[in-house]
């Protein structure tokens, strides 16, 4: 990003192969539409491209990026652009590498049923959960993102876990709070 920052256009395919994959899979854990998640990652690289002069050397570039798509997914929210909930665009985690056809089943009932419980906690809490054990971001650089303090993030994302372990028991014993 500092070369690119710096005048150097070559740099933004590297930028871009860097931030999209994780920019998508945020975008569109967040509005569950393929579509809409790939239209936002755009305006997020577009937002990046046009602020580049802006950036500051040494700053975290991930943090940065994730906070421009949180802003645009919220003025989409806010302006009514965002359609929620579409079935296209369904999220399926599923573990890779020699699963039985049971095992991956398990997987996805596991995975759909964690999409619920998530649903009904606050946007807050999801949006602190999903930086912190889908996108593997630090609490501070999560905090960065979500424009709060690290205790903010930790106790969001506490709560969240709580929501899970409450509804899902023993199968949600994975998720606890990382101490970052």
């Amino acid at each position: 990003m500092e070369r690119y920052a710096a005048g150097d256009e070559a740099a933004f395919a590297a930028v871009y192969d860097a931030l999209a994959p994780r920019l998508y899979g945020y975008l569109l854990r967040q509005t569950r539409n393929r579509a809409r998640a790939e239209d936002l990652v755009q305006q997020t690289m577009l937002n990046i491209h046009r602020a580049r002069f802006q950036f500051i050397p040494g700053a975290e570039v991930i943090p940065w990026a994730f906070a421009i798509s949180r802003r645009l997914l919220i003025d989409g929210h806010r302006h009514g652009k965002l359609e929620q909930f579409a079935e296209d665009g369904a999220v399926e985690r599923v573990p890779s590498g020699g699963a039985s056809a049971d095992g991956l089943l398990q997987a996805r009932e596991l995975a759909a049923r964690i999409e619920q419980v998530l649903a009904t906690v606050s946007p807050s809490q999801r949006a602190a959960f999903e930086l912190l054990k889908y996108e593997g971001l630090s609490l501070t650089d999560a905090a960065e993102v979500l424009g709060t303090t690290k205790a903010a993030v930790k106790l969001r994302a506490h709560r969240a876990y709580e929501a899970l372990r409450g509804a899902l028991g023993e199968a949600a014993g994975d998720f606890e709070a990382p101490e970052r």
